[in-house]
């Protein structure tokens, strides 16, 4: 890994897989057929910091249930794209559509279908339990697994980095 944190000063924007990085990659699928996932609190205190402060937070992920519709709309996460089976061309289009530079983006990934995507952002990211094929692109990898505070760990290191943690500007302490 080189010396990532070296690129963290000019990050605006995050982009998130959901199954394997919001959450521990497994699924449990309840009578009615849903698929119910679990999230860490953590990482979604962190995340709606972020959308306070400004950032720009995309969630791109294969996975699709209305459970996963509430809890991007509980953190007042927006720009959200689900049951997508093409990452790379959705994460472009986004770039384009909010004109993002790519070396403003940490995308943290954990799998084969954000490799492509991956390779592109400015900080490519994982959790700890990532496949060897991420971890091998990946400039920075948690020390924490999917679901348990990978998200929330990316995340303080840039606002830390950036002068932005536990400040009066966040007023979140």
């Amino acid at each position: 890994m080189s010396n990532y944190k070296s690129k963290l000063h000019i990050i605006t924007t995050f982009v998130f897989d959901y199954d394997g990085v919001m959450t521990d990659g497994i699924i449990v699928i309840n009578n009615d057929g849903e698929p119910l996932r679990t999230a860490n609190v953590k990482d979604g205190y962190a995340l709606q910091l972020i959308r306070k402060l400004g950032y720009n937070v995309a969630v791109i992920s294969g996975g699709f249930s209305p459970s996963m519709q509430k809890r991007f709309e509980a953190l007042n996460i927006t720009d959200v794209y689900l049951g997508v089976s093409d990452k790379l061309r959705v994460f472009t289009q986004y770039l384009q559509d909010k004109g993002i530079q790519k070396e403003e983006v940490v995308y943290m990934g954990d799998d084969i279908p954000d490799y492509l995507s991956m390779q592109i952002a400015g900080v490519p990211a994982c959790p700890a339990d990532a496949s060897e094929e991420i971890k091998r692109i990946s400039i920075y990898i948690s020390h924490y697994r999917g679901g348990h505070g990978c998200v929330r760990d990316i995340i303080e290191q840039v606002l830390k980095v950036q002068g932005k943690w536990m400040t009066d500007a966040g007023h979140h302490w």
